[in-house]
């Protein structure tokens, strides 16, 4: 991927966007802030490395062994890597579109780019519900976590509620610097987690049982396993929130490859390896096929990461509206009582509404796939040709512009199709599991302790 067709300095402006009154603001999105009580351009590309594989490195790899036991070894295997190696490109083109638009904060700006005042609102919405979708997921992990390490003596939706106060807690610094460091021992205690995931499956193999190669099998329970991969990788919508806390954001890359290999690289050998010593049978989260012992000690081990991804995912949420609300105002910089005020209700507001969803909605683990398959497949895959489209025909020529380059033309419109039939897919899959699971009598009632 040439980078040299995004040519950027930090001076640089976008031009025109041509006669439609849709001129953005050209700025840096937090300006000079040599001055200022809160600085939040201080993150290094390493420590957005860090964040980066906190965030998306979390729960969801717990999934990916059951995917491999519906489709089979080597198709999962080459989904997990494919998708590994499409996230890669779609992060370059995330990041060319930031560098080249240094004024864009989050989703919302740059949906404000492509679309006006409609776009911004629509993606910006999507940004804000598939975050606190994401919290309320990593809620339920937490609470998975608690129940299996007391042997589920409380009702559930206390476990709940007592894995979102240090969210909210952890939820809190202003700035992602912050959370970079606190997302150290996150992605140490996933990593480690997953090794004794791993060392407990093979030193404790299934008796009899069953490894498929290949399996054939209907779309609808295909494309259910599919989406696990898909939206293991799903965290793209915070890319240009954490970017625009770098010191550098030219090095953003840097931290996207980092993301994307590490990802790649240690959700294969998991899948693998978990799938191989426990079969067809194996649960998701993959933690709960381990003898009683060392799903302990993995679940255990694995709590600080599920804390510190849903604080990302909250932060990100009220984030986005902050930096809307306080844009060029003194609150975004200073310790103001209004600025905090507004800062903490919002935190509060994104890890409550997460809290309710995973208590109180029966469905809730359903609706986080219809959320993944409306936005993470956007965000994270499709939309990111739709930004490259819009760049090259206003900045390389137009239409003629798209025909030079051809074959980048071609691969970001089968970007935006494969989004697309991500989301349509997705959706009809989740939906379909929802109707089967109301007809089986499997969900439970609200705010139940089942």
């Amino acid at each position: 991927m040439d980078e040299e067709k995004y040519p950027y300095t930090p001076s640089d402006h976008s031009p025109p966007l041509g006669s439609d009154n849709r001129q953005p603001v050209t700025d840096d999105v937090f300006g000079n802030e040599e001055n200022n009580a809160i600085k939040y351009k201080t993150l290094s590309w390493q420590l957005v490395a860090v964040l980066m594989i906190a965030e998306i490195v979390s729960n969801g790899m717990l999934s990916l062994p059951s995917s491999l036991a519906v489709v089979g070894l080597v198709p999962g295997v080459i989904i997990i890597v494919f998708l590994g190696i499409f996230g890669t490109f779609t992060s370059w083109i995330l990041i060319q579109f930031k560098l080249r638009h240094p004024e864009v904060h989050n989703m919302g700006d740059a949906g404000y780019i492509l679309a006006g005042p409609i776009g911004r609102e629509v993606l910006s919405a999507g940004t804000i519900i598939f975050a606190i979708f994401a919290t309320g997921g990593q809620l339920l992990a937490g609470q998975i976590a608690l129940g299996i390490l007391s042997n589920n003596q409380l009702c559930l939706m206390l476990y709940t509620g007592i894995f979102a106060i240090p969210t909210f807690i952890f939820s809190l610094p202003r700035t992602l610097d912050r959370l970079s460091w606190l997302s150290i021992p996150s992605v140490i205690s996933i990593l480690v987690a997953g090794i004794i995931g791993m060392v407990a499956a093979g030193v404790y193999p299934l008796e009899g049982r069953v490894i498929n190669i290949v399996v054939q099998t209907d779309f609808v329970t295909a494309f259910i396993a599919i989406t696990n991969p898909v939206f293991a990788y799903a965290g793209h919508f915070m890319f240009f929130i954490m970017i625009s806390e770098m010191r550098n954001p030219a090095d953003a890359m840097k931290a996207a490859y980092t993301l994307q290999g590490f990802a790649t690289a240690f959700y294969t050998v998991f899948a693998i390896i978990t799938y191989y010593y426990i079969g067809t049978s194996v649960a998701s989260p993959s933690f709960s096929s381990l003898p009683p012992l060392w799903a302990k000690i993995a679940f255990g081990i694995a709590i600080p990461n599920f804390l510190i991804a849903g604080s990302l995912y909250s932060h990100t949420a009220a984030k986005l509206l902050f930096v809307r609300f306080f844009r060029h105002s003194r609150h975004l910089h200073s310790h103001t009582a209004v600025g905090w005020s507004v800062w903490v209700v919002l935190i509060f507001a994104m890890n409550a509404a997460a809290f309710v969803l995973a208590v109180g909605v029966p469905i809730f683990n359903y609706l986080i796939g219809i959320a993944a398959s409306l936005f993470a497949s956007w965000y994270t895959y499709g939309i990111a040709g739709a930004f490259w489209i819009y760049d090259a025909y206003h900045y390389r020529g137009g239409v003629e512009g798209l025909r030079r380059h051809g074959v980048m033309t071609a691969l970001c419109v089968a970007t935006l199709l494969a989004g697309a039939f991500i989301c349509v897919a997705g959706m009809y899959v989740t939906v379909d599991s929802i109707v089967l699971a109301y007809a089986a009598g499997t969900i439970a009632a609200p705010f139940s302790c089942g």
